[in-house]
């Protein structure tokens, strides 16, 4: 029985603390952060999405850019979304499924998804994680050449905006860096959906999702410290409720220990949930903040204020708080 079995089962009856179990998780994880593996992630699937006229095309990635271009339909002037997920994602995943469902009705616009799940959805946990993080830089360096191939296609970067969910939120930075580099220009926007903790929390700038790789970089903390980073890294970031779980995680009738379990998992999923939702339901009012305190108890209510979500304006910079209690999110 493996490890993180091990400690699951004894979490359950009790023997162990399920955050003892997270904690135990987190503080195993040795990671490596190269540049120069250069490792082969030619298989990443890349989806293209033109949602008024039925198509879903997937293209490899080595011909992505090509395949997209050569779409008789292609409307440069278009926005292009691009969605990466994180560590064991998968295209029938619900955060990429929450994606897709959130830009199905949004005009004149393009989606696409990047498929990395061939280098980040092995079996098993810990190594496989590690042996996720490994992948990103080279994927990121991928995802970058792609948007290159693009832009000398005519798509302009001011009208790409990349979606990042935990360890595609580090992969992000990477593929702003190197597009930046090889072009001169920046994305417009990254917004980074709760950038994974472990192996990233205590690693150099460079290697994490960061102001200045776009335009606006937003960051959005659901799960700080735990499966997501609880850095400031962005031009902004915003904490929903506490920053750290949700209220949405928490089931009255299982046993604490399982919640405590759980919990994580889901409030670090619940970032995507509660930002796809604001591209049909619009965003909620964010308070600039120094800490969650502060916004509970309505200190920081005569603060400047902005969006949170998808409607954000992409002019205010700091640190903002937001709840979603009474937000319609699943």
């Amino acid at each position: 029985m493996k490890w993180s079995a091990i400690c699951v089962f004894l979490s359950c009856v009790g023997v162990i603390s399920a955050s003892w179990e997270l904690d135990l998780f987190l503080n195993m994880i040795e990671c490596e952060h190269k540049r120069d593996l250069n490792l082969d992630v030619s298989g990443i699937d890349v989806y293209f999405y033109d949602f008024p006229n039925n198509i879903i095309v997937p293209f490899p990635i080595t011909s992505a850019a090509q395949g997209i271009l050569s779409y008789t339909r292609l409307n440069k002037n278009n926005k292009f979304f691009m969605f990466v997920d994180g560590f064991k994602s998968h295209m029938t995943k619900l955060t990429t499924i929450q994606m897709r469902n959130a830009f199905k009705n949004f005009p004149d616009s393009y989606l696409i998804i990047i498929d990395h799940s061939i280098y980040t959805n092995r079996i098993g946990l810990k190594v496989s994680f590690e042996e996720s993080v490994k992948y990103v830089y080279d994927i990121g360096k991928a995802v970058a050449q792609l948007l290159v191939d693009l832009h000398q296609g005519g798509v302009s970067p001011k009208n790409v905006h990349c979606i990042g969910h935990s360890l595609g939120s580090q992969m992000l930075a990477h593929v702003g860096e190197i597009f930046h580099n090889a072009t001169g220009e920046k994305i417009s926007r990254i917004t980074a959906l709760d950038p994974a903790g472990p192996c990233f929390a205590n690693s150099p700038d460079e290697d994490q999702i960061r102001s200045g790789v776009a335009e606006y970089v937003e960051v959005y903390h659901c799960n700080a410290g735990e499966f997501g980073t609880s850095s400031i890294l962005g031009d902004i970031d915003f904490f929903v409720n506490n920053g750290v779980s949700q209220p949405k995680c928490t089931v009255s009738w299982l046993p604490p220990l399982l919640n405590t379990l759980l919990e994580p998992r889901c409030s670090h999923r619940a970032c995507v949930a509660m930002w796809t939702a604001s591209v049909a339901h619009g965003g909620q009012t964010a308070y600039k903040c120094d800490n969650y305190y502060d916004f509970r108890d309505g200190i920081c209510a005569q603060n400047e204020t902005t969006l949170g979500g998808f409607w954000n304006p992409g002019n205010a910079t700091g640190v903002f708080y937001f709840g979603s209690e009474d937000y319609e999110y699943s």
